[in-house]
């Protein structure tokens, strides 16, 4: 009796994977969140760095030794962080009309700032569209991890948001 190749694969039990999507198999974001570990060193390929990336993964990269960032994306400067395009949330009570979500950038940015100068180093290649991968790569003491793939340092490029609105990347774990 012939098979069916496609329902036999469904079937089939999930192997464990290194592979990471953002979606059902696990986040680039979680991978750093569980490996970054205090006076760890980190090693950054991305076309982009977003603050609010830098939020998410505060608590961990503000125990780093260092990291080195190489922007595979010399024009990142005119692009804007389309991670962060919240509408304004009014709420009416007693008191009347007040904003529910206030702008809390401007403390976000001042501590990033000091991160950077504090800790990290910025490269970025010259010629536009020739590094096209990224790359997280931490060094604890003498192990050292990676995970390889298409995942910028940005909220959603790392699934890292909330409202479920995470790019599907392809990313694999490098032991």
């Amino acid at each position: 009796m012939p098979t069916n190749p496609t329902r036999d694969r469904a079937a089939a039990p999930r192997l464990p994977s290194g592979i990471r999507d953002n979606l059902e198999r696990g986040t680039a974001g979680a991978f750093l969140k569980a490996q970054l570990q205090p006076g760890a060193e980190l090693a950054i390929v991305s076309a982009y760095f977003t603050i609010y990336a830098y939020q998410q993964l505060q608590p961990q990269l503000d125990q780093i030794h260092a990291l080195r960032f190489l922007f595979g994306e010399p024009r990142l400067l005119a692009a804007i962080d389309p991670d962060r395009s919240a509408t304004k949330a009014f709420g009416i009570d007693a008191e009347g009309l007040t904003l529910l979500n206030r702008l809390t950038q401007k403390p976000l940015a001042k501590a990033c700032a000091a991160w950077i100068i504090q800790k990290v180093q910025i490269r970025s290649v010259r010629q536009a569209n020739l590094l096209h991968g990224k790359l997280y790569h931490i060094t604890n003491g003498d192990q050292a991890q990676a995970i390889l793939g298409s995942s910028n340092f940005t909220v959603r490029g790392l699934g890292l948001d909330a409202g479920d609105h995470n790019n599907i990347e392809l990313n694999l774990i490098v032991d």
